[in-house]
This record gives structure tokens, sequence and C-alpha cells, in this order.
């Protein structure tokens, strides 16, 4: 097996906001693994929250090329397992890796990678699209941009509630808010009734990841769902998130991959708690992957691609919410 890697840095249509940062540009890594004329794509994207650079995941592949290029024929989880000792301390490096394996070893198996874990695709969940911090007005023209059935809604601001009743004024969309840790717990309570007024869905990672007692009080208060997203970034968190959070957002950078995704997201339905799926800002490439784990989730964000000025690759498209699948096998991908 060959392994291949590719830095790109993907420029974004409009100056992306959350709570904490705001970028212009989104370093990615994308991987390649070249067996038997097959090729299998994985990706992830840098994160100064995470402290991960698209050098610093290089050099960790780098430094373990030869044991990845002897392996033929382990499973996508023999695989994991047999990687994740060596870059445990990097989950977004793991997560390129075990994408590009994932798609590499359901292409060899002739079969799109949802076909090869047995999932139906019927009742998948529709993408939202995200809606980053900005003025008001600047807020309202990038969703008359693009109407869509749900909005993500990044806030974190002093104007939060004013800026949601002002874009409800231009949609009857659903709308989720993400406050990215930037609301304390008697705000998040107090926003979450006036939030329901306005048709918000449910709040995402509205308070600091590792204020669990604060979590705790929100989930026994607030009148609507909370889903955890910093608080929940590999597999050893999902338990903990039960009776603190009513759903968890996984991040396949943030857990490493999909092959520990799919567990958690076993894991969360087992606890009775609502699974969806996030991007990083990903190109298609990235994008493609999380398409095939919709038949398990209950919702899903993944409008990266859709954010950039250029993508980088073709694979799974979306339309006014609607995920479609590319006819080829794996994830579907094809660079540029």
């Amino acid at each position: 097996m060959q392994l291949i890697l590719r830095e790109y840095n993907l420029k974004l249509k409009h100056t992306f906001t959350i709570s904490r940062e705001s970028i212009d540009f989104q370093p990615s890594l994308i991987v390649e693994l070249k067996s038997d004329g097959f090729s299998g794509y994985g990706e992830a994207t840098s994160n100064p929250y995470y402290k991960t650079t698209v050098p610093v995941m290089m050099a960790d592949l780098e430094k373990i090329k030869p044991l990845i290029e002897a392996t033929e024929d382990e499973t996508p989880e023999e695989f994991w397992s047999k990687i994740h000792p060596h870059l445990k301390e990097n989950m977004f490096t793991l997560c390129a890796l075990d994408l590009a394996y994932n798609d590499l070893y359901a292409r060899k198996k002739g079969k799109k990678l949802y076909q090869l874990w047995n999932y139906t695709t019927e009742n998948n969940p529709m993408t939202d699209y995200t809606i980053g911090i900005a003025s008001i007005e600047k807020m309202v023209s990038k969703m008359q941009e693009l109407p869509w059935p749900i909005y993500k809604i990044k806030l974190g601001t002093k104007e939060d509630i004013a800026i949601v009743k002002e874009l409800r004024k231009h949609t009857n969309a659903i709308f989720r808010i993400d406050a990215n840790c930037g609301w304390g717990v008697e705000e998040t309570i107090n926003n979450a009734v006036e939030l329901k007024k306005l048709g918000v869905e449910f709040l995402e990672q509205p308070m600091k990841a590792d204020n669990w007692e604060a979590h705790k009080e929100v989930f026994k208060h607030s009148v609507l769902p909370i889903v955890a997203d910093e608080s929940c970034i590999i597999e050893a968190d999902v338990a903990k998130c039960f009776n603190h959070f009513h759903g968890i957002n996984v991040k396949l950078v943030k857990c490493g991959g999909l092959t520990p995704g799919k567990r958690m997201i076993e894991e969360a339905k087992k606890l009775g708690l609502k699974t969806m799926v996030g991007c990083m800002t990903e190109s298609t490439v990235g994008i493609s992957a999380i398409a095939h784990l919709l038949p398990q989730l209950d919702y899903v964000d993944m409008d990266g691609a859709l954010l950039l000025a250029q993508d980088i690759a073709t694979g799974v498209t979306i339309k006014d919410g609607i995920i479609y699948y590319s006819e080829l096998n794996g994830t579907g991908v094809t660079l540029l």
C-alpha cells in the first residue's frame, strides 16, 4: 500500500466567525492510500483550538509510513487498532488515515461504504447550513444567498436573541443554535425559553466543555434539547454525556475517524441520546465520508464543502439540504 499526502489551503466564500475565532482560509490535509489499482481518500482540517496543524499531521504520518505501507488486507477496525497507539496524541491525523483506509477497503470490496455496513438510506436526515457570526445585516444576507430548510446559527455575542429574532423575519426554516461554549448556566436556560419561541430545534454546546455541573443543571432545566460537541470528543466521553446532554455531535476529526465514530454513535443510541455528526469545514473528501453515517443519525451538519469558494474534489452532492451519493464505490470521492 502506498501513502500519498497533499496539503491544501481551502478558501472560504465568506469570513467564517464563531465565538472564539474568525477564518478566511481552512488548511487541510488529504491522505491517499493506493493499493491494487484502487485509491482511498481521507481528510482532516487544521484547528487552533485543538492545537493541530497540517505540517504536524504530515510529520505524524511520515514517522509511521513503513507501518502504514506494510498493511494490505486488514479490516478497517484492525487497521485502526494497530495505528491508534502511534497517533493517539493526534486524532485529527488518525481520522484522515482512517477515512482513506475505509474508502480504499470498500472500493476493493466493490461496494459503497454504507452498503458494506449494511445501512439503508431511505430515512437519511437533511443537513443544515451554517451562518457564522457577523453583523445582523450580513447574517441575513448570507441566509438569503442560500435559501435552506435548516440553518445552524453560530452565536456567543451580546446580541444573540436580537440576531435570531431578525433572522426569523426572513425565513420559516428550522433553526439550530451553536454557541461554541460562549454562554453561562442562567444565560443558557433563559435563552432557551426565548429561542424556543423563535423555532429553534436544539442548542449545541452552549457552555464550556469541562463544566459538567453546569451541563447537568442546564440539562435539568432547559426547555430545549442540548447537544454536546466540545464535551464529546472521543469514545470515552459518550457515557459522560448521559444525563448531562440530550444528544452528542460526533466530529470525525476529533474522535479519530469513521471507525470510532461508528462506535460512538452506537453507544449513544444505547444510552438514549440523539445522534449527530458535524464537520470542521472539510472539502467534499471529508464530507463524503460523513454521508455514509447518515442512516444512523438524527441530525447532521455536513455543509463544509458548501462554505468553500472552490472545492478540491467530487463525491456526494447536496441540494436544498438533501444529500445525494456518488455513483462510485467507497465514499465516492475523486480529487479534482
